[in-house]
Formats: structure tokens, sequence, C-alpha cells
């Protein structure tokens, strides 16, 4: 059995997310988005070596240590599967690993709106599914994918960095491709799923001017392209999928996204006020003629009432659906405040000792890092 599958264990154990490994420093796990460490002694380089090294193989190990990041997938076991990310810090060798669930949620496990569901019965166009690094999006990607996959009949094409959920065919075939083991790049993989038969391609990050233009061409084409962006919200996205062209060509570029659009679904996760795990609150944008006709203007800020007034459409702004969840005490006043895009409108539920925090406080969601030192010590001991 390999070395790390003792921490894996506990992180299970745990009801954890994420195991962090640095050398220098001890092993922390991620629970209900704080990181908190699971032992007292540090990890050395021989433990580090061996933790990752085991898993990757010699030639994921030589390709890591030739670039300094290395991104695969690890299953321990049936139930338990790993995003893994390799790194070089200053410390040394250091690695984050996700647990992946192994059966797919549905999205009314997850608790979305049902709404979304229009976004996998449409036949072309762009869907951005949006958030923080940690927010569940590849979670409801694959229950939207699975969705089309129960009802649907065709040819879904994934491209990856890595492959996280594995599906399995049931009404429609899918193909999962791995970045770069299967395909070079992402810009490289959805050229390729252009001449693939396909009818949904799902990018797994569209991080650059060519993916980016890639998906607006192939939504145009009439292919239904699922994307994701590390944004909070529906003004951000548009936004972010803008200013990635140069100046001169974003007229172009606006009328491209005017035409494709199709919505946009961000997600946020917040601690739950009875401390057990987390839940999901979205922003839900369903593309109209008035959100084409913004778009186009490149007068973002008018999304908002774009999205209040379209309440009766399934729309939903994300500070809305986030005093949803104060009003019924899901969550706590400061938890609301923290995640709140207008903090203002938040701040008068807080107690009066925290009311100075102002918007200096709304930090990424999963920057907040508390490390109750006592957390599991002893659980693990250090090899020598």
């Amino acid at each position: 059995m390999p070395y790390i599958n003792q921490f894996f264990e506990v992180l299970v154990k745990e009801g954890a997310s994420d195991l962090h490994i640095g050398e220098g420093q001890p092993p922390k796990i991620r629970k209900h988005g704080d990181v908190m460490p699971i032992r007292d002694t540090a990890v050395t380089r021989e433990e580090a070596v061996k933790m990752l090294s085991e898993i990757c193989g010699p030639k994921g190990w030589e390709l890591f240590e030739e670039r300094g990041d290395f991104d695969f997938a690890y299953e321990m076991d049936e139930k338990s599967r790993f995003r893994c990310n390799f790194l070089k810090q200053t410390n040394g060798y250091g690695a984050v690993f996700r647990l992946i669930p192994t059966r797919i949620a549905s999205i009314e496990e997850l608790g979305v709106p049902q709404i979304v569901k229009q976004f996998g019965d449409l036949r072309g166009g762009l869907v951005l599914v949006t958030g923080p690094t940690g927010s569940g999006k590849s979670t409801t990607l694959a229950a939207l994918i699975d969705y089309i996959n129960s009802t649907y009949s065709r040819h879904i094409v994934t491209i990856e960095e890595p492959i996280e959920f594995v599906h399995t065919n049931k009404l429609s075939v899918i193909t999962q491709r791995e970045v770069p083991e299967h395909s070079a790049t992402f810009p490289a993989g959805l050229k390729a799923a252009l001449r693939e038969d396909s009818d949904i391609v799902l990018v797994g990050e569209m991080r650059d001017l060519e993916t980016v233009s890639l998906a607006l061409t192939a939504a145009e084409t009439g292919l239904l392209v699922f994307g994701t962006l590390h944004t909070n919200n529906a003004r951000k996205t548009v936004d972010r999928m803008i200013d990635v062209f140069p100046a001169d060509k974003q007229p172009q570029a606006r009328t491209m996204l005017a035409n494709s659009l199709r919505g946009v679904l961000a997600q946020l996760l917040l601690k739950r006020a009875d401390g057990k795990g987390r839940l999901a609150v979205n922003e839900i944008l369903i593309s109209n003629n008035a959100v084409s006709s913004i778009i186009r203007e490149g007068a973002t800020q008018k999304l908002q009432d774009v999205i209040v007034s379209g309440k009766g459409q399934g729309m939903q702004f994300m500070d809305d659906a986030i005093w949803a969840n104060l009003q019924q005490g899901t969550v706590s006043p400061h938890e609301a405040f923290m995640k709140a895009i207008d903090k203002n409108l938040f701040k008068k539920f807080l107690p009066a000792e925290e009311r100075g925090l102002g918007n200096s406080a709304g930090a990424a969601p999963d920057d907040e890092q508390h490390s109750p030192g006592n957390f599991l010590k002893g659980k693990i001991r250090a090899t020598r």
C-alpha cells in the first residue's frame, strides 16, 4: 500500500475535502472550509519524496522534476479518487490533493436550483459555470452532464486537466480526454472536438485567449459548450470573457458572446450555521434579448437589474440567494457578510464588534485558514 494512503484515509474518515502536503510543515486537511494540521511534526524531504513518487510513477516523477508542477488523478480504492497537484515551493516539494466523489450526485442532491436543467436541454450555445477554487464547480458540472447522459442521446466530449468525475455511458456516449495525456492543450482538444461528431463539449478551464476564442466559435457553429471560470458572479464572468481579448478585438468578442451565451451559473460554498458542512448558493443568469444587448453595449453593470427582474424566468441574484439562507438561519450573519457581493446590505446583521470589518473582510472564500492545533494530532506519525 502506498505510504500516502494513510493520510488519505484520515481525510476520508474526517469528511475533509483536501490534503495539503508541504516539505517543512505538518500535513494539513481542509474540513468545512478550514485548514488544520493532522500532526505536529513537519514533512521531511525523504518523506515527501516517498509520499509523492509512489503514486505518480517514474514517468510522472520525471515530468514533475522537469516542470515543477504536475497534475493527475489517483484512485486509492473504488470509493476514493483524488485530483493531485504536485508543486515545488520555498521549502522543497509540496502537493495538494482534492477528494473526488466516485458517485456523481444529482442536481437535486446538490441543492442546485432545478432551473439549471434547462442548460442541459439546450442544443447549442455557451454555458459558463463559475466560482472560486473549491466552490464545487466540477461537482455541479458533473451533475449536469449526468442529467444529459441520462436524458438524451448525445456525444459528449470532456477536456479536463485532470479527469475528475468518471462518467459511464447511459443514453449518451461520453469521451473524456485528459490534458496533456490525451491532448496536448485545451485549445488542441477543442479543435479536435469539432472533428469528432460531438454535440456537447465540456472545457475544464477557459484560461487563455485561444481557448476562449475557440469556445465562442464552437458555440456559434452549433455545439453546446460548457466552460468554467474563476469568477463569482455573472457580471464578472462576462467582463472576464471580454477582457481576455486585445482591445481592438473586444467589440467583435462582445458580439460573439452576445450571440452565443445561453447562461451563467455562478456558485459559492457557505459554511452551515450548525457546523455540519457547507451548502452551495448560486447566481443564475439566463440569456435573453436584454442580456444580449447589454453584452453588445459593454454595459455589464446593468446585468444585476436584469437578473433581479428575471426572477420569474428562473434567474437568481447571488446576494438574494445568500439572504434567503440568512433568513432561514442556515448560515450565520458573519458567513453571509463574508461571501456577499454588496457587504453593506449584510453588515447591519453582524454583532456590533464585527461591523468595522469593511470590504477588506471580503477576501476570497477559501483564503480563510484557521488551525486548531489539537485536531487529530498524533493520529499519524512521521517516518524516521
